[in-house]
């Protein structure tokens, strides 16, 4: 199982936004029981993996060229919400596809959002985060 500390009981409402359960949502994709179906789907997963520190889901879904050697993710960074603004291409009859999304947090008291245009291509069948365009706040 990753290493995470997991701020979401596998009861609670899902922190990508959809009406699911954590655990029926994002927590399957992390827990390695399904992969995401789609682009979208893995930028949700990603996102909720930001909110429980799972540094581990956000290294194995990021693409083998541009994934960092390790990932320390700041647990005074509190994730609030998740907008996704569009998308294109990305499902399962694609290869590549990008997702616009406004995600927001506070951190050290102070609330933010970060906003990017990711784009996600597919590695032996399953979506991979590639890279993305910050479009700022």
């Amino acid at each position: 199982m990753p290493r995470s500390r997991t701020k979401s009981s596998a009861t609670a409402p899902c922190p990508c936004g959809r009406e699911q359960s954590y655990g029926d949502c994002c927590g399957r994709f992390h827990r390695g029981d399904a992969a995401a179906p789609t682009a979208e789907r893995l930028m949700r997963s990603r996102y909720s993996a930001f909110v429980v520190l799972n540094a581990d889901y956000l290294l194995q879904t990021w693409h083998p060229t541009t994934r960092p050697s390790a990932l320390d993710l700041d647990p005074g960074q509190h994730w609030t919400g998740l907008d996704i603004l569009s998308t294109a291409n990305g499902s399962a009859f694609h290869q590549e596809g990008t997702v616009e999304f406004r995600a927001h947090f506070v951190h050290e008291g102070h609330a933010d959002s970060q906003h990017e245009v990711s784009r996600f291509v597919r590695v032996d069948g399953a979506w991979s985060y590639l890279d993305g365009q910050n479009s700022g706040s």
